[in-house]
């Protein structure tokens, strides 16, 4: 008769449990983290520098200014 707890995942099994995970696994994950990271702060750079103009009004006849600087 089989034990379940032969069955039972425990973290020795893991492949990356106390470091042993490969160069290769790493460097991908390293990989998608700095993707991450330029993904965001192209977004962020983008968001910053587009600004909506929101001025109401003309030269003779001024409006309210709905800036959020």
């Amino acid at each position: 008769m089989k034990s379940n707890m032969d069955d039972e995942l425990s973290l020795d099994k893991i492949d990356d449990y106390k470091g042993t995970e490969s160069k290769e696994k790493r460097n991908i994950v390293r990989l998608v983290v700095i993707f991450c990271l330029v993904v965001g702060a192209i977004f962020a750079y983008l968001k910053y520098n587009s600004e909506v103009s929101d001025y109401i009004g003309t030269k003779e006849a001024p409006g309210i200014v709905t800036n959020k600087k």
